[in-house]
């Protein structure tokens, strides 16, 4: 492979910090890398020393002769008085970028919902992000760097990102580098790790699942010190290993090895004792959603939404943005009142909700972190165990040394693991975590799932974060913004076919002709008032056998975990029912999706 772009010997020093000391990397030609690491080690820094914005102390960085590079960073300004197109494409006339299936492809995957002739001025801050992106996008490069891409984007969208920078790696003969703390978009598009660490750069072969493997092996050879980090990242790398299958297939490794390293590793969630426990805190009542409704503007936003939540549950919601996954939440809370229906909650209930914003910081100006959370706890319960506040502090990476840092002074990152200590400092038994990825590295996030792991209570979680989604929760639902809330049995990979469905139901096009025969004929695609009622007949029959597919799964699931693991021949019956359970989903969500589109809620 040619070789693109090099970097020998650089070392960058802070007045603070050391960031690099002595690295060196090289980009080829169909190299997609990742690049992880703690908040603050420089990965952002990294980037801009590769693409020559700030130099180096020392070293020196080769670039290929008419090499062109473009870098996407966090804090890329528009000019706010040009409009969308203008941003996107400047002064290239209208047939020629129409003509371009690439920059078609890129205004369709990212600007769809926007105004093409709308002021950059008047946009969010996310909106903004998707028109710097695609404007980047839209161009002919030989490296793209991007810095944090995922933020701003909806799992859609992060789908869609992922499939257009595979589809143009290693096919253009290009680069590619990304930072990024989403770990399904590192696994999917990925061929190269970096991990930037102390100073130094370490590369691994392969996207996430093989960056944890081989890191466990690196780490199985460390100092007792790290102890607490290995056994982390052990529990990590078990969750890999028995997760999706696409997770430990794509990558190259050594499978051998990282089998006999998890070999007596248990799951990363004992469910049945979570679920009696859950049951012991919050009783049998949780949250019972009956016939809700509710309108704002005219609008109705959610429609006749039944949902049951009981002790110990863990789902995760998903959706459109404006499908009503705020107001959802704000409903189960009870700080929103529905205009039809009622919120049940159980007499034990306490919710806590982990917000988008942090604002909630702001009231302890001029505090420290220590007096914090000496004011507020001592110790904490995990599993009818207490521990320490120290531990649990370390456990969300704040060392001794920052519990004197003043709150106003703390990163974002670091607001939002503050933020979700405070929660847990309460003790509730539902959990809500709205966006709780934001500013959050790798490691952090696995120590967050970590805690959540052990935390006995009920959990809803909404995030564009797939990887956090199939991680922490156990079922998914979806608002589609038809007001109607889906149970996902597919789960994530259902949500996104759906919505293709959707969509493309959306943009078909007009028939040329309406007949006379057509133009008087019943509204639902030309279904008799008999036909409408068997089709609505149908689907109801369908969502309740994939209710009780869903129930029947779930049992399954714990029939296997408390069987016997050295009886194969019982496991092997085990693996039989659930081979037969995959099929019977997927005739039923095939007559599902025929269903909706022939009575057009799709």
């Amino acid at each position: 492979m040619a070789h693109l772009l090099g970097a020998e010997a650089l070392t960058l020093e802070f007045p603070t910090k050391k960031v690099f000391d002595n690295i060196t990397v090289g980009v080829n030609e169909g190299d997609r890398i990742g690049v992880v690491g703690r908040n603050g080690d420089g990965k952002s820094t990294l980037l801009k020393l590769l693409n020559r914005r700030i130099e180096p102390d020392s070293g020196r960085i080769t670039h290929r002769n008419g090499l062109s590079i473009g870098l996407l960073d966090q804090a890329d300004v528009i000019d706010p008085g040009l409009t969308i197109g203008q941003s996107v494409v400047g002064d290239m006339p209208e047939h020629e970028w129409a003509g371009n299936a690439k920059i078609r492809d890129v205004i369709s995957g990212l600007l769809n919902d926007l105004d093409w002739q709308q002021q950059v001025g008047s946009l969010s801050g996310g909106q903004r992000r998707r028109v710097a992106l695609a404007k980047l996008l839209v161009q002919d490069l030989d490296i793209v760097m991007l810095d944090e891409p995922t933020n701003h984007l909806d799992i859609e969208g992060v789908a869609w990102l992922a499939a257009h920078l595979k589809s143009r790696w290693p096919a253009s003969g290009g680069g590619l580098i990304v930072v990024t703390h989403d770990r399904w978009f590192l696994d999917e598009v990925c061929n190269l790790t970096w991990e930037v660490h102390d100073g130094v750069i370490e590369p691994f072969e392969g996207g996430y699942a093989a960056y944890i493997l081989q890191r466990n092996e690196r780490d199985r050879s460390a100092a007792a010190s790290e102890a607490r980090r290995q056994n982390l990242m052990r529990k990590e790398l078990a969750w890999l290993r028995r997760g999706a299958p696409a997770r430990t297939s794509k990558p190259k490794f050594r499978m051998d090895a990282a089998a006999e390293l998890i070999a007596n590793e248990p799951e990363p969630r004992d469910r049945v004792a979570l679920s009696k426990l859950a049951t012991q805190r919050l009783g049998k009542d949780v949250v019972d959603v009956e016939n809700l409704s509710y309108s704002v503007g005219g609008r109705e936003l959610l429609h006749d939404v039944t949902w049951r939540l009981g002790p110990g549950d863990r789902v995760g919601l998903v959706g459109v943005n404006g499908a009503g996954k705020t107001t959802l939440l704000k409903l189960i809370q009870g700080s929103l009142e529905p205009t039809e229906g009622r919120v049940k909650r159980g007499k034990t209930v306490n919710i806590a909700t982990l917000s988008q914003e942090v604002r909630e910081l702001d009231e302890f100006h001029g505090e420290r972190i220590f007096s914090l959370i000496a004011r507020e706890k001592s110790f904490f319960v995990v599993d009818k165990k207490e521990v320490g506040i120290g531990q649990l502090v370390e456990q969300l990476g704040f060392t001794q040394a920052q519990l004197q840092t003043p709150i106003e002074e703390l990163s974002g990152g670091q607001r939002r693991r503050l933020q979700f200590l405070r929660l847990l400092f309460g003790e509730p038994n539902v959990l809500i975590l709205d966006e709780p990825t934001n500013d959050l590295d790798t490691d952090i996030l696995a120590a967050m799932e970590d805690l959540l792991d052990g935390w006995p209570g009920t959990l809803i979680v909404v995030s564009h974060d797939r990887y956090l989604l199939e991680r922490v929760t156990d079922h998914q639902y979806a608002l589609l913004g038809d007001g109607r809330l889906r149970h996902l049995t597919g789960g994530v990979d259902q949500y996104l076919e759906l919505r293709k469905h959707s969509l493309s139901g959306k943009s078909a096009p007009a028939a040329t002709k309406v007949t006379v025969e057509a133009a008087n004929a019943p509204k639902a695609n030309g279904l008799s008032g008999a036909q409408l009622r068997d089709a609505e007949k149908n689907l109801a029959r369908v969502e309740r056998a994939l209710e009780k597919l869903a129930s029947d799964e779930a049992k399954l699931h714990l029939d296997m975990a408390a069987h016997d693991q050295s009886d194969y021949e019982g496991l092997a019956k085990f693996v039989a029912r659930q081979a037969e359970l995959n099929q019977k989903r997927e005739v039923l969500e095939l007559d599902w999706l025929e269903t909706s589109e022939l009575l057009g809620q799709q």
